[in-house]
């Protein structure tokens, strides 16, 4: 157990901040999964624009890895553009 203030403080900071993390990032995992079964082509495209906002986010907090945003940006505009 810790035993200075600081350290409980952290403790406490940590705890809060691996929550709200986990919160982005099932969100985020939700906006993907959505906008990959979308079917119509403009909805799909309006979708596109949010989740790639939000993938933007998530790097720059880094919450996910830049690449890994940049990967699923490219895969979800693939996917968008194939649609009919």
């Amino acid at each position: 157990m810790a035993n200075h203030k600081s350290a409980l403080k952290r403790i406490r900071q940590n705890e809060v901040r691996k929550v709200r993390n986990r919160y982005y990032h099932k969100t985020a995992r939700t906006a993907i999964k959505v906008l990959r079964n979308e079917e119509n082509k403009t909805s799909a495209t309006e979708q596109l624009s949010k989740v790639i906002a939000l993938l933007d986010k998530l790097a720059k907090k880094n919450i996910i890895h830049k690449n890994k945003a940049a990967n699923l940006k490219s895969k979800l505009t693939k996917h968008v553009n194939k649609l009919a």
